[in-house]
């Protein structure tokens, strides 16, 4: 090598070092074909919804702080929408994944959803959102990795495991919703699928011959991460494993303080992460179980869900009795489970400093919603759930399109703070949520089954639960230091849960009972969070925006397909400049070395 040539490598690698040294958020790409399969959970062939020829979908597994751009092919015969169950999309809710947010992606169509996981570590899950099409699978999950920067207080599992839980009807999401729109309620499912599966042949006489089953393969003496979620339709499950200990050590992007349990009730749309030890002498295999809770069980005799753990040194099949439930007769016993999961307040959170460094307990309330929820009554002469007596009726031009653009008498920003003595009504009514204020919730429930109320693009700080009536004298219970931060919480029948969030996420978030039947019929609210002093809070509307409803004339034409898998990877503005610079330098100093060269 001459040595102009080596000077000019010399000098561009200098150049390189200053853009390793000037890093940015990286994107990763996908590729989602959504359509139907034929499958046989509980060994009768259905229809059901998979995602890239999967069901359960694939696991988004990516870090946080990364961008992540998912093009999704729409081969249903209806329009379609994903929503990132948890995942805090900053100050962009164009990208959550509901009626209120987006315009649904039509049928042969494609839509590219692109968002940050920022500001959280650990265990979501995705699904759709329109028409019960949860009902017939089209879930996954996802798993946001903590960057290299961020300890976790506990030591790299040997494996990390999915495991979705959750109850079953044969019959499609179609006849399902058709059912509930002629007035029935929901019928006793059918069963409950372990990832997509039926449950092990532990007696021949509860469950038939040929039903497939999930197999967990371990190592003796290892410890894996068991990433558990709930993605029925309304049914509470327990979770166990036949003689192992469940070590809780996160929930839905929170860091628990680490205690020991032998079952764990997850109700709907709930997410919790075990370390779960090998340290049986595997003279068999052992049950994994995920069997109905605070369920009435005279209106269900089907089996509950049954996966098998697998030793590779197992000496053969599980046997005996499945492990029992807890007392079913106990209600207080799923309270006081609640109640003991707490916030690890000295573990690191996705940024590097402890989760407890943001001293909840020590902020003014600004604001106080007593929500209520009663059992389905008719309203204009159809079956229909409530908050505050109002059932949510979505309009057919998104709210967060409609409030861009202006258009008028789409909704109102007048959800009433507590239940008001008038006749039920349907409405799109909208809570005022005030920018940056901090927001008491209490949810009470005067329905007869466990609902579960999640708020999208907020982790918020479950602080109380109780059975009876909330008053303002409730308050003296709350946990004021370590409730858990989530998006999911239970509200056991004829009790209250409050909750304590900080509106700092600017947008449109959707607020919503997680029972499929609940939310469908009705039971649904967004707060509007607007940052009054800058309109560039939130994200631009994006330049692949579907129109629908009263903006429809501004669709020309589809969102045009783009195959992200095969993209290349976008510049930051940084490396972009860099990459200019060095061009312009390589060009400039081609004269002085003499020589050729690319970037």
């Amino acid at each position: 090598m001459s040595l102009s040539s080596r000077g000019f490598l010399c000098f561009t690698l200098f150049l390189c070092s200053i853009s390793v040294g000037l890093p940015a958020d990286p994107f990763v790409f996908y590729d989602w074909t959504v359509d139907y399969l034929t499958a046989s959970p509980l060994g009768i062939k259905q229809q059901v919804i998979g995602i890239e020829g999967q069901f359960p979908g694939p696991v988004l597994n990516v870090t946080t702080n990364w961008n992540v751009v998912i093009n999704v092919k729409n081969n249903l015969d209806e329009p379609f929408l994903l929503t990132w169950n948890g995942i805090q999309q900053r100050k962009n809710s164009w990208q959550d994944g509901v009626s209120g947010t987006n315009c649904p992606i039509p049928a042969g169509w494609n839509w590219t959803y692109q968002f940050q996981v920022k500001d959280q570590i650990g265990s979501f899950f995705y699904f759709p959102s329109l028409g019960f099409q949860r009902a017939s699978g089209g879930y996954g999950g996802i798993v946001v990795n903590n960057r290299d920067v961020i300890p976790v207080p506990f030591a790299t599992p040997d494996g990390d495991v999915n495991l979705f839980i959750g109850d079953w009807y044969i019959k499609n999401h179609k006849e399902l919703r058709n059912d509930l729109e002629s007035g029935d309620s929901l019928a006793a499912p059918d069963g409950v699928l372990i990832n997509g599966l039926g449950p092990y042949q532990f007696d021949r006489a509860v469950v038939r011959d040929g039903i497939p089953y999930q197999i967990i393969n371990v190592e003796p003496g290892k410890t894996y991460r068991l990433r558990v979620h709930n993605v029925g339709i309304s049914t509470s499950l327990n979770f166990r494993i036949q003689n192992h200990d469940l070590v809780l050590v996160e929930t839905e992007g929170s860091y628990t303080v680490q205690q020991k349990y032998s079952n764990m009730d997850i109700h709907v749309g709930q997410s919790y992460s075990f370390l779960v030890t090998m340290d049986q002498n595997a003279t068999n295999d052992y049950y994994i179980v995920a069997s109905p809770r605070l369920f009435d069980s005279s209106n269900w005799t089907k089996p509950p869900g049954v996966a098998i753990l697998h030793y590779s040194n197992s000496q053969g099949p599980a046997s005996g009795p499945l492990p029992g439930l807890p007392n079913e007769f106990d209600t207080y016993f799923s309270m006081n489970q609640a109640r003991s999961i707490r916030w690890n307040v000295s573990a690191g959170a996705a940024r590097p400093n402890p989760q407890g460094s943001f001293r909840y307990g020590e902020i003014t309330v600004t604001d106080v919603f007593v929500i209520l929820n009663r059992p389905a009554e008719l309203i204009d002469g159809k079956r229909r759930t409530t908050l505050n007596g109002i059932s949510y009726l979505a309009p057919s031009t998104p709210l967060t399109l409609a409030r861009q653009f202006k258009v008028p008498g789409v909704f109102k920003l007048d959800f009433p703070n507590r239940f008001m003595n008038r006749p039920a009504k349907l409405d799109a009514s909208v809570i005022n949520g005030t920018f940056k204020g901090f927001v008491e919730i209490i949810f009470q429930n005067n329905d007869t089954v466990v609902q579960s109320y999640h708020l999208d693009g907020y982790a918020f700080f479950v602080v109380g639960m109780d059975y009876g009536v909330w008053t303002e004298n409730s308050r003296s219970t709350y946990n004021k230091w370590d409730g858990v931060a989530r998006s999911t919480t239970q509200v056991f029948p004829g009790a209250w849960s409050a909750i304590l969030v900080f509106l700092d996420n600017a947008g449109m978030w959707n607020l919503r009972s997680q029972n499929l039947d609940s939310w469908y019929l009705g039971q649904e609210v967004y707060i509007n969070a607007v940052n009054p002093e800058n309109d560039n809070t939130e994200v631009e509307l994006p330049e692949n925006t579907i129109y629908c409803g009263e903006l429809s004339s501004l669709q020309k034409d589809q969102a045009r397909r783009v195959n992200f898998s095969s993209a290349p990877m976008p510049l930051s503005p940084i490396d972009a400049m860099v990459k200019v610079v060095l061009v312009a330098v390589m060009v400039a100093l081609r004269g002085v070395f003499d020589i050729s060269g690319t970037i």
